[in-house]
Formats: C-alpha cells, structure tokens, sequence
C-alpha cells in the first residue's frame, strides 16, 4: 500500500508540474512524504480502539421455555 501512495504522489507531482495546477503538486507531495515518513490520515495508531477491561463476573443465566 505504501509503493501505491507513494507511485501516485509521485504521479500526481508530474501531472500538476505539467499542466502548472500547484495546488495538484502540493497534494502530490502530500502522498509522496506520507508513505516515506509511514504515517497515515489518523496519525500513529489512529484507527485502534482501545480494549475494556471489565471486572464484573457474568453470572449463569437460566432460560424458561414458553410454549
């Protein structure tokens, strides 16, 4: 997934270097330092959710059957 960001910022600096759109340059290096620095959107573990740790004991429960 890095080589593809880092081939499409690269891609995305060509393109706007070409057609002079500087704000498709900056985009571009914005993808470009993403893989090289291996950061993401969210930041460094970012999309990870903590884990609960819970001290309470589930108790058996019983089931009465209805007809």
């Amino acid at each position: 997934m890095r080589v593809l960001r880092l081939a499409m910022g690269i891609f995305i600096i060509v393109q706007g270097i070409s057609t002079k759109e500087w704000l498709f340059v900056g985009a571009g290096v914005l993808f470009s330092l993403m893989p090289i620095m291996n950061i993401g959107c969210c930041g460094a573990s970012g999309c990870n959710t903590p884990i609960r740790k819970s001290n309470r004991n589930v108790e058996d429960v019983s089931y009465e059957e209805i007809r």
